[in-house]
């Protein structure tokens, strides 16, 4: 956002926060307060609560406002500031406070409130602004995949002998039952013999092991050098073969990304790894033969965004809504000795609802085939879904 336009929605933030009238800026106003390049001119919006519209146009007297214009459903004035137009707008029965995508965003230390960035996913009119949003996000992406890469690249060779024990020993226990190693998904694999499948975010192959001794062509494409280490041994004990890709899923080459796999498999903890879900979207497309799946397992939003368990005790500590990028201890720090999880980097994580990531895929062009929640299993939080399976088409 230029200097001027900055001062400007700060002064406008001053003002209606000084009056604690809640509000939020949207649209362009918004994608520029959260540092995405948009083209200017542009109209300030800015929106406020409903039932206090009459003291948000008295509290710009100062600037001169244009009588309120109302309709059914909402109101609006404006003002100028200089050159610049500022609408006011409010929409009757709103709660501006209970917007799930309301956010706070820090400008020039001053706290500002505009609608988040996701929010126009689902908007229509603000589809001229895709291109820009996402290549913001992607901006973003780049250094949260560099941060997080070094992570996973701290002595988690260690954490999966911890958790596993030998490569060898584990190898034995996944061809004893490599069915097992791939439920609950499994049943929409159909028969792995001969079939190319993908595992992207693949992590220590596990999961690569059990379908390669099920007969398929299994490539895995993960940032970590120790998760491949790990995985290139655990393969070579079970006697299969597992071609290990290390590179950030999003920079994976045409030579792999060239429409000929059956499948692509992802699951649980990796989709939060992305803060913009449509590049991941295009590079399963690209994967994928015509009629080949995607199948993505993953634990549910609400485990991992709503609802913290004690035993018998739950508790809503969270809002689903929260389009938050959060800073967390990496997975496998649970597996690291006292003294050493503290000196381990922390990695960034964008928690996903439901909506989204269905979204998400509908609009890549995958034809969803399945959306199947999953039960805790655990007796006290039996009712609560812990995971989910969703199964997407090429058509």
């Amino acid at each position: 956002m230029k200097s001027s336009n900055v001062q400007i929605a700060i002064e406008v933030g001053r003002l209606l926060e000084g009056e604690s009238i809640p509000y939020q800026f949207t649209y362009a106003a918004a994608l520029l307060i959260q540092g995405v390049s948009v083209q200017e001119p542009f109209e300030i919006t800015v929106d406020v609560q409903w039932d206090l519209f009459n003291e948000a146009h008295q509290l710009f007297k100062g600037f001169s406002p244009s009588h309120p214009t109302k309709t059914t459903e909402s109101a609006s004035f404006q003002f100028s500031v200089g050159e610049q137009l500022v609408t006011v707008v409010c929409n009757y029965n709103t709660t501006i406070k209970t917007d799930p995508y309301r956010i706070s965003i820090v400008t020039e230390e001053v706290e500002l409130w505009c609608q988040s960035l996701y929010s126009y996913f689902y908007d229509e009119e603000m589809a001229v602004f895709s291109g820009p949003i996402h290549a913001h996000l992607a901006g973003i992406q780049r250094g949260f995949t560099e941060g997080n890469e070094a992570a996973w690249n701290q002595n988690n060779y260690v954490a999966l002998v911890n958790r596993y024990g030998e490569p060898g020993q584990l190898a034995s226990k996944i061809l004893y039952n490599p069915k097992w190693r791939l439920q609950p998904f499994y049943q929409y694999m159909g028969d792995l013999q001969k079939k190319k499948v993908m595992h992207l975010m693949g992590s220590n192959g596990v999961k690569a092991v059990a379908m390669a001794a099920l007969g398929a062509e299994v490539k895995v494409v993960d940032f970590s050098r120790e998760n491949a280490e790990f995985a290139k041994e655990l393969a070579e004990a079970a006697q299969v073969s597992v071609d290990y890709i290390i590179s950030d899923v999003l920079s994976i080459t045409g030579d792999h990304a060239n429409n000929n796999h059956d499948l692509v498999l992802m699951e649980l903890g990796v989709l939060h790894y992305l803060i913009d879900l449509a590049p991941l979207m295009e590079i399963v497309q690209a994967i994928l033969k015509p009629g080949g799946r995607f199948i993505l397992h993953e634990f549910h939003p609400i485990s991992t965004k709503l609802i913290t368990s004690s035993g018998k005790k739950h508790k809503v500590m969270g809002n689903y809504f929260d389009p938050a990028i959060e800073s967390n201890n990496v997975a496998f720090s649970k597996h690291m000795p006292d003294g050493e999880q503290e000196k381990l980097l922390q990695v960034v994580q964008r928690k996903w609802t439901i909506g989204e990531l269905v979204t998400a895929v509908g609009k890549s062009g995958l034809v969803i085939k399945v959306l199947e929640e999953e039960p805790n299993h655990k007796m006290h939080d039996i009712g609560l879904p812990k995971t989910y399976t969703l199964v997407a088409e090429k058509g």
